[in-house]
């Protein structure tokens, strides 16, 4: 049974991402990520930093890792919020904003809340 829950997860995770265009800071996969738990992941929003204004626009993920389905995205200088109290989380590496890094924030901009990268947002 156990496997089969396993296998489950393993599947939501190797969803395939996609990318939206015009203008959009697109976070880039520098290595190849650890697989990353979305269970282990808070995606508490009771305790929110707002308004944070991204350097640049960047895509809402489903999960902290580059190669996850883009659902949204928070444009360039446009308040939003970071949830669990603006704690930052490891998921899979990227190079965004011309920096590197595997740090992801949960937060969102509108009606999107997902992960979005911690060098282009805060």
């Amino acid at each position: 049974m156990k496997l089969k829950a396993l296998g489950t997860a393993a599947a939501a995770v190797a969803l395939v991402g996609t990318t939206l265009t015009g203008g959009v800071a697109v976070a880039q996969t520098t290595a190849r990520p650890a697989a990353v738990s979305a269970a282990a992941l808070p995606t508490d929003c009771s305790k929110v930093l707002s308004p944070i204004k991204p350097k640049e626009s960047v895509n809402i993920r489903t999960s902290p890792k580059t190669s996850a389905t883009a659902i949204g995205v928070w444009p360039k200088g446009k308040g939003g919020a970071i949830c669990n109290d603006g704690k930052s989380y490891k998921g899979g590496s990227y190079t965004a904003c011309g920096k590197t890094s595997d740090q992801w924030y949960y937060g969102g901009y509108g009606s999107k809340t997902g992960w979005v990268t911690k060098t282009c947002t805060y």
